[in-house]
């Protein structure tokens, strides 16, 4: 018997403003064709004025409380996800802390851009696993047309807002096909930095800056990475690719998903695929198309689901989830 973290509730939200592919073509030189061909997006999400990352993760957050049974009380541990705080400091997750109205446990944020999940996935089942909290909370949230050029087309049709949050908590596990979370495989390499970054912060501008990127070579670089890394993690617990029943990858571009997908040996109909209702809100995309599963009823207790994410860093890494 091991102690190991499972999931046991999940949640959503979704700013209310949705901005089409043709409202875009309004104004910027693009149409809904030229994105859809390209991503596979046909609109995003963008928060209200005044609405903030902390909104955004807070609603996502009560939500997955609200499907644990449980309330804000019973958690020990918030972590945050996301690469556009409320603030250079504190963390977006002590800010959460505040509008839960709980004032008990540990509060911090992980920053690894659309990787955000997958990361915080690791470290909040590590916390579980090391008996340092009994439940944790994990936000991926994001506000990311905030740092979007809406002169520059190539990147400013790409990203939308929104959140997803899960509840982990304790579980004895005897077998390996008990619900829990069986394992994470991370990786970075800083050298590949220009490829996706935002030209700003508060020790270089002293400004937010706007987001850059090198589509083509994020996209050669997204497909061979991201299965490099579920291979290993599959491999590491002697699974195969056939083991899995649903896989939840980062929604950034429906060819990047396709792309791994075809490589690993995936077939379609085991791919969650969402991006066309949201687009790539980085760390919140991974727990938005994963409670778009659940929500379907298609997932049942007991499926592996992997999911993994690449982002700048560059970032990337998967997670194996035992469905509860």
């Amino acid at each position: 018997m091991s102690r190991k973290a499972k999931i046991i509730g999940i949640g959503s939200y979704l700013p209310s403003e949705t901005v089409s592919n043709d409202d875009l073509s309004k104004i910027l030189d693009t149409s809904d064709e030229w994105i859809t061909t390209r991503s596979g997006i046909k609109q995003r999400h963008r928060a209200a004025d005044g609405e903030t990352t902390s909104d955004i993760a807070l609603a996502a957050a009560q939500q997955a409380l609200g499907n644990a049974g449980i309330t804000a009380n019973d958690i020990d541990m918030i972590i945050v996800s996301t690469t556009t705080p409320d603030l250079t400091f504190p963390a977006t997750a002590a800010l959460v802390q505040k509008k839960l109205g709980i004032s008990h446990g540990a509060a911090f944020d992980v920053q690894a851009v659309c990787s955000g999940f997958v990361y915080g996935l690791s470290v909040a089942s590590a916390m579980v696993e090391t008996g340092q909290t009994e439940r944790a909370l994990l936000i991926g949230a994001e506000t990311m047309t905030r740092l979007l050029d809406w002169e520059d087309r190539a990147t400013a049709v790409l990203f939308g807002d929104g959140g997803g949050a899960v509840v982990l908590e304790a579980t004895d596990v005897n077998a390996e096909s008990e619900p829990h979370i069986i394992g994470s495989y991370l990786r970075s390499d800083g050298n590949l930095t220009d490829l996706l970054y935002v030209d700003g912060g508060p020790s270089t501008t002293g400004t937010t800056g706007k987001l850059r990127m090198q589509g083509r070579e994020v996209y050669r670089h997204a497909v061979g990475n991201i299965a490099e890394a579920i291979n290993s993690l599959l491999q590491r617990h002697a699974l195969t690719v056939d083991d899995i029943d649903w896989f939840v990858p980062h929604q950034a571009n429906k060819r990047i998903i396709d792309g791994v997908a075809k490589k690993i040996g995936l077939p379609p109909e085991k791919t969650v695929v969402t991006v066309q209702n949201h687009a790539n809100t980085s760390a919140a995309s991974i727990p938005l198309a994963l409670h778009e599963l659940v929500k379907s009823g298609r997932v049942s207790s007991g499926d592996l689901i992997m999911l993994e994410a690449m982002g700048g860093g560059l970032t990337w890494g998967a997670n194996l989830i035992r469905w509860a």
